[in-house]
């Protein structure tokens, strides 16, 4: 195979090659199980380096356009679907643009990094980092921070577990990962449709069998087809932003019960609620008999920190633990001292009740500046909780249009149709705003605006 790829001065070569191969491969100028060049061939055809190489596949692996087989190479994901989505964010062929750089990233992953803890942060990893902390821990994890994370979730979602049922690792991917090799490539799962595209990815890269969940205005709807396991974020639902109310979670938990199966609860932005009461985590309703529970410490700390967790229903831990006894672990054992020592000095309660406050903030800046500068033609969905909102566009504006015209000012935003298994005929953005100030949330909105209108 011969990849063929002209540079422009426009964004990083290692996103060209991802988008010119991603194109590719939605275009079916790639086909299913055909092999990529390997990094150090095409590095030498391209006069890149490796690195760049690497980059472009990684990212093309994680959203699933390819599969790797170890000593063997990449090939083209194969797909049960048919590719009808538009293309969007064009980088490599930009609208002509009156910025060379991004001002603003409303990117839904990013955080508040000036509000950071440092001093304390610092201080903690300083007081670890001596000789006898340089081994390895047990693959399930410090048993210091699992005790912490238990104390957590008991007050803060009502999660009333044992140590011995919570797992560290290193991403929600890991923790999927791990789940599905377990479980076994005969699983069943269901994915919220629409839903977070790395979570599909990983499904795919795992063998098993997705089926697409439709979600309504109450969240994730009750199964109808055979499904043994069901993934759903129901504190803040990705992308569209809906929180699960009582009544849709007690049915997802008769369905689980009368279903034999188990319920994955990605406990995903509970931390950041800003309209109505808290609504009891499935996990707490449960108390993790069917339910198996997620959550990260990646939006309330710093994502670069890759730590996560799961907590198994206690019938599950033994069988897990069997398993894995090879396993070794994938989190720094230092890293995982110092969040203890941080949770258990009370500096974490402190930071998340700050962050609060400071997010609250900024989503009232945002949404504010919407109703300021944007039409009625412009729909906010998703508003109650979390770090993004979404915005609907109005009929004469197209996602890949829109996107390509926030980057003609300098803004970068993020399409909604790569979380649809399927096409969907309407065009909306997301727009995350963690990362950003309150002055540079109002001014991104307003050129926005202005682009858009």
């Amino acid at each position: 195979m011969e990849l063929s790829i002209t540079f422009t001065n426009t964004t990083a070569k290692y996103i060209q090659i991802y988008e010119e191969i991603k194109q590719a491969i939605l275009h079916k100028k790639l086909h299913a199980h055909e092999q990529l060049p390997s990094k150090r061939l095409l590095a030498q055809t391209l006069n890149v380096s490796i690195h760049t190489i690497k980059e472009a596949y990684e990212q093309l692996l994680a959203e699933g356009y390819i599969y790797s087989k170890e000593r063997t190479g990449y090939f083209i994901a194969p797909f049960e679907f048919e590719w009808g989505q538009p293309s969007h964010q064009q980088t490599s062929r930009p609208l002509a643009s009156t910025a060379d750089t991004i001002q603003f990233d409303f990117n839904s992953g990013h955080v508040d990094k000036e509000h950071f803890p440092f001093a304390h942060w610092q201080k903690l990893f300083k007081k670890q980092l001596h000789a006898e902390n340089l081994i390895t821990s047990s693959w399930q994890g410090e048993v210091l921070l699992r005790e912490e994370i238990v104390h957590y979730v008991s007050r803060s979602r009502g999660v009333v577990c044992e140590a011995s049922q919570v797992f560290i690792y290193n991403g929600t991917q890991s923790q999927l990962q791990a789940l599905c090799h377990f479980f076994g490539t005969k699983t069943q799962v269901g994915l919220e449709e629409p839903g977070f595209p790395r979570v599909r990815a990983t499904f795919q890269q795992c063998g098993l069998a997705i089926n697409a969940i439709p979600v309504d205005d109450l969240g994730v709807t009750i199964p109808t087809t055979a499904t043994h396991i069901l993934y759903t974020t129901p504190a803040h639902q990705f992308p569209l932003g809906m929180v699960m109310p009582m009544e849709r979670r007690i049915a997802l938990l008769q369905w689980a019960i009368a279903s034999d199966a188990y319920i994955i609860e990605d406990d995903y932005d509970s931390e950041f609620r800003y309209k109505g009461l808290p609504i009891p985590s499935l996990a707490k309703l449960d108390q993790l008999q069917r339910v198996i529970y997620f959550g990260t410490f990646s939006k309330t700390l710093i994502p670069s920190l890759r730590m996560s967790y799961m907590i198994l229903p206690m019938a599950l831990v033994q069988a897990f633990q069997d398993f894995y006894r090879q396993q070794k672990s994938t989190v720094s054992k230092i890293d995982q001292l110092v969040l203890a020592d941080f949770m258990l000095q009370g500096f974490f309660d402190k930071h998340l009740a700050k962050m609060r406050t400071i997010y609250r903030k900024k989503q009232q800046t945002l949404i504010t500046a919407i109703q300021t500068y944007f039409s009625q033609d412009f729909e906010v969905i998703g508003e109650k909780s979390g770090l993004h909102i979404i915005i609907k566009l109005p009929k004469y504006l197209t996602e890949k249009d829109a996107i390509q015209k926030a980057f003609a000012v300098g803004i970068q935003v993020y399409p909604c149709s790569t979380s649809f298994h399927s096409l969907n005929d309407d065009a909306m953005i997301i727009i995350g705003y963690g990362g950003l100030s309150i002055p540079q949330i109002t001014e991104g909105i307003r050129l926005l605006a202005r682009a858009w209108q």
